[in-house]
Parts: C-alpha cells; structure tokens; sequence
C-alpha cells in the first residue's frame, strides 16, 4: 500500500512540474528549431536533376526556374512553405424516438373434471377452488429518447511546410502557430497530406483537400489550468469505480 501510494504521488509530482515551472511567468514558446518543419528546411533533400544555365538564361524572362516572372511559385519540394486555410462551419441535428408496449394475459380453469374439482373445494377453505387453476397476466413498455446538437464554425489560416515527398508525389505537410497573450498561449496544429494539383496558383489549400489531416485548436496557460481538473481528481475519476 504504501509503495501504491508513493509511486500515485511520485506520478503527481511528475506531471505537474510543467505547471510549477510557469508559476509567476507566462508559458514558454515551444523550440522552432526542434520541429520537423525546421529539420525540412535546413536539409530540402538532393535535387532530381543540375540543370545548366548561362548568362543569357538569367537576364530572360522566359526562364523556367521558380524564380521567373511566370514560374510556379507553388510549394512542391521538402522545404517549402504553403499557406492551409482553414473555413469549418458544420452542423449536425440528430433525433431519435422509440416506443414499445406488450400486453398479455392466459387463463386457465378446470370447472368439472371428473368430479375432481368439486371435491376439492369442499375440502378447501372459503373464496379457493379450481373453477379458476392458472390465471397469468404481463405488461411491459419501454420508451427512449436522444437528441444529439453539434455546430462548429472555425476560421484559421496557418503557415505549413513539406516535411516530406512521398514516391508518388504526395507530400506530407506539417504546420504550427502559437500566439502567446498575456498568460496564455493559442496553438493551432495541422498535418495530414495534399496532391501538388490541389494546391493553388496563391500557394494555399483549404483543409478539405488535405488526406488525414489533423487539426488541432487550443491553448495553454493560466486559464486552461484553471479550467482542468487537478491531477488527483483524473487519476480519482479514472481508478474508482463509482
């Protein structure tokens, strides 16, 4: 027992040290340079081919580089940037109703069986006979009722970078943001995989062309804690029964 409830509040201690770290100061930025998309744009990878160029190729302006005055400037190799923009409004009603009643009822007498019946209720007391031997009744009704109300509506545009090109060209992207005010910090993260041809000619996607994309909106701070249980009360909820 005590050995259970050293390791519970050795557990405790663990998880809220982040907590007693921001105490008196606003929560820390997470390390850019510790992200994948970091990683992607230090190392873009080995280009497919060295193209030769002259003098006369980078005063035209009819080059076929990115970089030319009608070049695709569009993200397509680890290392690039693109803009995901994010427009959900959904709304989901649902309702349910069921009824059900059963009623049922079986009667059985004997009134004259061989005289066997009248015997017997000479020899029973008052008000007791077999004119009525079995008499069974039974009802049931059952009712249920659920609704379920959803609507969701968020607008975001976030910067996302190619962390990787898979070998039938789809790329794997990758974005964060955070916004720190006062004490409290917003993160929004996205990921998931698009089609080249899905990107536009402004370097944007809008999150329904994105394959498993995740999508994550929230925030960290002094009001989050605030707002959460404490730590006790989770591992509480999560080990009673009752």
């Amino acid at each position: 027992m005590r050995t259970f409830i050293f390791a519970l509040l050795s557990t405790g201690g663990l998880t809220a040290c982040s907590s007693y770290n921001e105490i008196g100061k606003p929560p820390a930025f997470t390390p850019a340079v510790e992200t994948r998309e970091h990683s992607a744009m230090i190392y873009p990878g080995l280009p497919d081919q060295v193209e030769r160029r002259t003098l006369l190729d980078d005063s035209s302006l009819w080059r076929r580089d990115r970089k030319s005055l009608l070049g695709d400037r569009r993200a397509l190799q680890r290392g690039d940037i693109m803009t995901v923009v994010i427009e959900i409004d959904d709304k989901a009603e649902i309702s349910n109703s069921t009824s059900r009643s059963r009623d049922g009822s079986d009667s059985v007498s004997i009134p004259d069986f061989l005289g066997v019946p009248q015997r017997v209720n000479k020899k029973w007391p008052d008000e007791a006979s077999l004119d009525r031997a079995i008499d069974l009744s039974s009802a049931s009704e059952s009712s249920g009722d659920g609704s379920v109300k959803r609507k969701e509506k968020l607008t975001l545009r976030v910067a996302a970078t190619i962390v990787q090109v898979l070998p039938n060209g789809v790329l794997a992207i990758e974005g964060s943001q955070e916004v720190r005010v006062n004490f409290e910090i917003r993160e929004l993260l996205v990921n998931g995989f698009v089609r080249p041809e899905d990107i536009s000619r402004q370097n944007e996607i809008t999150y329904d062309k994105i394959a498993s994309a995740r999508i994550s909106y929230g925030g960290r701070g002094q009001i989050t804690d605030v707002q959460q249980p404490r730590y006790g009360r989770q591992i509480l909820e999560a080990v009673l029964p009752f």
